[in-house]
């Protein structure tokens, strides 16, 4: 690759005198650094990109200040109210949750200029909660739970803000085949010789029942008035019905200042775009609100059900918060489509809705604890990157959200902002900033500096250019047929004796063979590919790497044979994206902590990690301590993320609980840790095939029973007791051996004594009497 200066070095290519500038506009565009001179007597006269170089350079070879050409990039604050820290109140409607509220960006193409974003969630801010319920045959159960949910709710959420409001929906599936039947005796009944349930009301798409109110009651009265439907097919068309509750914004009642809650409550898979044709609707849906006068929705059996891309859509322009409340065979699905539709959180519902209220307040709470900023109306000519700073003070490249946020807390992000052209003279464009489900907006109102002061002075036929140019910014643009640096030259005047002007050093080829020489000056030949351009026409346009067929992958310019990246792009082809907010974890860390973000994926550098962000990794050191904090949490609400509601966010992994746990699978993790009872808690790690996580876990922790004090003073003193009657026996023995041993000795030795007197002759036995009878006497 050529080593391109970005400022007056010796040791590299300058980029700005080795472009092909000929004008002050076009020496803007090569490179930010680079500037114009448009001082008359500047240069040499045969030099046509001369005075387009580094400023310091321009000084240096004797350009004045006031004739140099180098506008930068900047902003300028238009609205910038500060802050507000409550929500509720007489001040409801002057609440600002984004600082600052409007800016205007002057910008010079490739040189990038800053701003910082401010967000603060208020305290007790208005709530409007609509519920959007599935009322197919399956979830009669559900129905009957709920009927009392409007007082229980209220009573939660008033926990939470001081301004509730509540709402009321129902959604079942199109009328028409093959999503519901359609033979004439269904219709009144489509439970008509179903035994477990006879009697049902007609199908229908989607119906509006209570708009938002205060008056939670009616929310009750309501419920308690619904039937079940049924339909033939497993999917709903709970689609059609979110679409119908975001647009008709005025029949449902949402207020501009509030939080808007959608939930979406059911026990099955979604009908999606596309799906409608096998209905025979092969319009797609148009995005707009269809409810008649009794707020049924008019178009079900007329229009395809929405598309994820419009959906997402239509809840961002409206700024709701999405939240599926499904059963817990179908959250991976709708996990899955949270990462499609933007403010979308999901959450496991019991098979008869017994936690829904847990379920909202949770869902509302990890809604609370993020801020996501969304881009509107992007221009394509504009780069943007993001570094959020958030509770924890440190800046996190490519990032635009912070998570576990409590409320009042503020956080900032730092956007830099690149223009990668200059679009027609005079126009201006824009785009908006805005917290994800938030109703507060910064907008952002964009210029161009293109254009150079100089060319105010622009003078034709000047007597500067031998009445045969255009003078304009210092130099002279020559009318067809004239060449010089003054117009002194007609074409084909060539003087041989100077052709070495046109050669970029002795022995290279006249205009490096993609030129003609003249008036000493080179003229580059037109290419079907690009631009040839340079001073001996060295340089093109379009002989640079490619990604996929596609000059620098189309995140870069191509000049002198090198492609320059964009913002946000490296690479020899400028293929790799340096954003890093695909590779963050939910956990906020890059590639959790186990890789690196190259490219925009992650690379797993940790031995056994994997999964998109190395989320997934049974044989990592640290996989019992993260699987840990969620059993804690999410079995006995302890541990550090019971108090951050973060476990929800976090902890998703399937949770098993056994009353004795298997140990002999090989392809499992055994992990233990001791509780805060001193007790064990022991618990299984595995990955399935299709990448979910399991863990198995025991019900509770084994715990050993402390002994009691008059048992351990028994065991003491018996046992001191056992060890003396033992040592005793011991002794015993061994006198009692010793004893028999003796006595065995003394009987052997009486037995010897008899048997020698049995021998003694009589003149022995009397000279021992005789002697015996005189010791007596004596």
């Amino acid at each position: 690759m050529v080593n391109y200066c970005s400022g007056p070095q010796t040791e590299c290519l300058n980029v700005c005198t080795s472009g092909s500038a000929t004008s002050c506009e076009e020496c803007l565009l090569i490179h930010p650094s680079c500037a114009w001179c448009a001082q008359e007597d500047f240069g040499q006269a045969r030099t046509l990109n001369s005075r387009c170089d580094f400023s310091q350079n321009l000084q240096k070879r004797g350009c004045d200040d006031p004739f140099i050409e180098n506008p930068r990039s900047g902003s300028s604050l238009l609205r910038s109210k500060p802050l507000s820290s409550k929500g509720s109140g007489v001040t409801q409607y002057d609440v600002i949750q984004i600082y600052p509220q409007k800016i205007s960006l002057s910008l010079r193409p490739g040189d990038q200029t800053s701003f910082e974003v401010q967000v603060r969630p208020v305290e007790d801010y208005p709530v409007d909660l609509y519920y959007l319920m599935d009322l197919s045959l399956s979830m009669k159960d559900d129905l009957d739970t709920i009927r009392n949910l409007g007082t229980k709710l209220a009573e939660e959420m008033r926990k939470l803000t001081s301004n509730f409001r509540l709402g009321f929906g129902s959604f079942v599936d199109k009328n028409i085949s093959p999503f519901s039947y359609t033979a004439p005796k269904y219709q009144d009944n489509p439970c008509n010789g179903y035994k477990l349930f006879p009697n049902c009301v007609p199908t229908f798409g989607f119906r509006h029942l209570l708009s938002l109110t205060d008056k939670v009651d009616r929310f009750n009265e309501e419920v308690q008035k619904q039937l079940v439907s049924r339909n033939r097919d497993a999917p709903e068309g709970g689609f059609d019905a979110i679409l119908q509750a975001a647009v008709c914004k005025e029949k449902i009642g949402w207020r501009k200042e509030a939080y808007h809650l959608l939930v979406f409550a059911t026990d099955d898979v979604p009908h999606l775009a596309l799906d409608g044709k096998l209905g025979g609707l092969v319009h797609p849906h148009d995005g707009q609100c269809h409810l008649n006068d009794k707020n049924e929705y008019s178009a079900a059996n007329m229009m395809d059900y929405p598309s994820l891309a419009l959906l997402g859509e239509k809840l961002a322009e409206n700024n709701i918060f999405l939240i599926f409340a499904v059963t817990k065979r179908h959250y991976v699905l709708y996990k899955n489509l949270t990462a499609l539709i933007p403010g979308t959180t999901v959450e496991i519902l019991d098979q008869d809705s017994k936690n829904i209220i847990q379920l909202i307040v949770n869902a509302y709470n990890n809604i609370r604890s993020k801020v996501e900023l969304s881009v509107w109306d992007h221009p394509e000519d504009l780069n943007l990157a993001f570094t959020a700073t958030c509770q924890d003070g440190q800046p996190l490249t490519g990032l635009r959200k912070c998570a576990d946020l409590k409320i009042g807390d503020t956080v900032s992000f730092n956007i830099t902002v690149d223009a990668r052209g200059c679009p027609p003279k005079g126009t201006r464009k824009g785009f908006i900033i805005r917290p994800v489900g938030f109703k507060d907006r910064l907008e952002v109102s964009v210029d161009y500096r293109c254009d150079c002061s100089c060319t105010y002075y622009t003078k034709s036929n000047s007597s500067r250019c031998n009445s045969a140019g255009t003078y304009s910014c210092g130099m002279c643009h020559c009318e067809p047929g004239y060449l010089g640096a003054r117009c002194e030259c007609e074409e084909g005047e060539v003087d041989h004796q100077h052709l070495s002007a046109c050669r970029e050093a002795e022995g290279k080829q006249v205009c490096s063979g993609r030129g003609e020489c003249s008036c000493n000056q080179c003229l580059c030949y037109e290419s079907e590919f690009g631009k040839i351009y340079g001073t001996f026409c060295e340089c093109d346009d379009f002989s640079c790497a490619r990604h996929k067929g596609i000059l620098c992958s189309g995140h870069g310019e191509c000049h002198c044979g090198e492609c320059k990246c964009h913002a946000g792009y490296i690479g020899d082809n400028c293929n790799c994206s340096t954003e890093t907010a695909s590779c963050a974890s939910d956990d906020g860390k890059i590639c959790s902590g186990r890789g690196s973000c190259v490219c925009g994926r992650c690379q797993c550098t940790e031995p056994g990690a994997f999964g998109d962000t190395c989320e997934k990794c049974p044989t990592c050191p640290d996989a019992c301590g993260t699987k840990r904090e969620c059993i804690e949490c999410r079995l006995f609400n302890t541990g550090r993320l019971a108090d951050n509601q973060t476990c929800q966010r976090m902890c998703k992994d399937e949770i098993i609980t056994v009353e004795t746990l298997k140990t002999d699978d090989s392809n499992t993790v055994q992990c233990v840790y001791k509780t805060e009872n001193d007790c064990v808690m022991k618990f299984t790690y595995s990955e399935h095939a299709n990448g979910q996580s399991v863990l198995t876990a025991l019900k509770e922790p084994e715990c050993a029973v402390a002994p009691n004090a008059m048992t351990v003073l028994l065991a003491v003193v018996g046992s001191i007791l056992l060890m003396g009657i033992v040592l005793l026996a011991i002794w015993k023995l061994v006198i009692t051996i010793h004893d028999r041993r003796e006595f065995a000795r003394f009987q052997s030795a009486r037995s010897r004594a008899r048997y020698e007197m049995v021998r003694f002759d009589p003149s022995t036995l009397y000279f021992f009497y005789q002697n015996y009878n005189e010791t007596v006497l004596l």
